[in-house]
């Protein structure tokens, strides 16, 4: 699909979409899913905040065992039947976990979404497909828009709703998600065809080990990979602890929640747009990462300073500058593999993301919960932001060494205004 442009343009549109009506699903679930949980632990925040560190750690260990067979499979079969069996997966599980009446129907409706949800790692496979090389942090940047136009309004529909019934967003998120499958079926056409297709199932990719083995072939994607994990493990202490920590310092809602999902979405949405293209031209994708990473740092040191609503907000538009980040990483990684690998290597990339999901949910809802119960050593409730903060500084220096155009690729970055130093 990578011959017209007109055509790698409507494919585009189409992987837009789909990631869009995604990512909506899920943001409508997200005010809603953690007071869900405190309701089954009969309000107890903190056993509602350790509960909700196990549903992150589960999802994500679910995920860490399944992307790479499907990124396997998308490299062997095509993007498309992946990217379809991800939303009908979804939106039946969702329609489960409507209908769930104690924690641990809800735990198995979140295995079942860890299972099914790989089309936003398809995604990226998909983009790499019919994107060439210099233009795809852009496009990566599209796909970012998708995600905070979703969490735009999904979270302010989910809150909504959730006002009115915790469980009414559930079923709402079902009907997205089995929306986007019709879509898929009848739209979405395939990136990948089948002369460029991996010639056979590689089962030592399919596992999550062997996917992350294959990293190691790629000596300068391993160590980009090592700064996706860190800020990925970062990352996890907003699903982790935001809900409940807006709710325990601030007092708020669904709805007040929803309200401030929404506003982080419409800043991503600003950078994703307006500000990737133009920043990875001016500075290179290399400073591109390294500054993004650095106002990520600093956002969540905001975060955990904030004793007001009002202070929290003013950490927004810093750390949204981190959004820049993601997509310089995804470009340079893309530019050291070949289209045959393209899948195998973002699903060893999502195992990893997965492996930090493991490792994040359990860490920061405990040190939450510790920080806040009556035995804490002192009453920190801002500490599992500190902690994510040093996490972003350690992918920040790992970037600083890695970031760079390796030997064989040098000729490219030059060629296109690539990173500098």
């Amino acid at each position: 699909m990578q011959h017209r442009p007109g055509a790698r343009r409507a494919a585009l549109v189409f992987i837009f979409i789909t990631v869009l009506i995604d990512v909506l699903s899920f943001g409508v679930i997200i005010p809603v899913l953690p007071h869900l949980v405190e309701e089954f632990t009969g309000g107890d925040i903190v056993s509602a905040a350790r509960w909700v560190g196990v549903f992150g750690m589960v999802f994500a260990a679910v995920q860490f065992v399944s992307t790479p067979v499907q990124g396997a499979l998308s490299d062997r079969f095509g993007r498309r039947p992946v990217i379809l069996f991800s939303c009908l997966g979804l939106g039946l599980d969702f329609v489960f976990m409507a209908l769930a009446t104690s924690l641990p129907m809800l735990l198995v409706g979140r295995i079942i979404s860890g299972v099914a949800s790989a089309s936003f790692t398809t995604a990226n496979a998909y983009i790499a497909d019919v994107t060439a090389p210099e233009k795809r942090a852009k496009s990566f940047g599209m796909i970012g828009a998708a995600f905070g136009l979703g969490f735009v309004i999904g979270p302010l529909i989910g809150g909504w709703l959730g006002g009115i019934d915790l469980r009414l967003p559930f079923w709402f998120a079902a009907g997205l998600a089995l929306l986007n499958f019709l879509y898929g079926w009848f739209v979405l056409p395939e990136s990948l065809p089948p002369e460029r297709r991996a010639p056979r199932f590689d089962a030592s990719h399919a596992n999550p080990f062997g996917a992350l083995a294959l990293l190691r072939s790629y000596p300068q994607v391993f160590g980009l990979a090592a700064v996706v994990f860190l800020a990925n493990l970062a990352h996890y202490v907003y699903p982790s602890i935001f809900v409940l920590f807006a709710d325990y310092r601030f007092q708020w809602g669904p709805r007040e929640v929803s309200w401030m999902l929404a506003l982080v979405g419409v800043f991503s949405i600003v950078v994703n747009v307006g500000l990737v293209g133009r920043t990875v031209k001016a500075l290179g994708e290399r400073r591109t990462l390294l500054f993004g990473l650095a106002c990520g740092v600093a956002g969540f040191f905001i975060y955990g300073l904030a004793d007001s609503g009002w202070l929290f907000m003013v950490g927004l538009p810093v750390s949204a500058l981190w959004a820049l980040a993601s997509p310089a990483t995804q470009a340079l990684i893309t530019r050291q593999v070949g289209p045959e690998v393209q899948g195998r290597i973002q699903g060893a990339l999502m195992s990893l993301t997965s492996l930090a999901g493991i490792i994040g949910p359990l860490l920061f809802a405990n040190v939450f919960a510790l920080f806040v119960s009556a035995s804490a050593p002192a009453q920190l409730p801002g500490a599992p932001w500190f902690l994510a903060a040093l996490l972003l500084a350690g992918a920040w220096v790992v970037g600083w060494r890695y970031a760079r155009p390796a030997p064989a690729a040098t000729h490219e970055g030059a060629a296109t205004g690539g990173p500098g130093h």
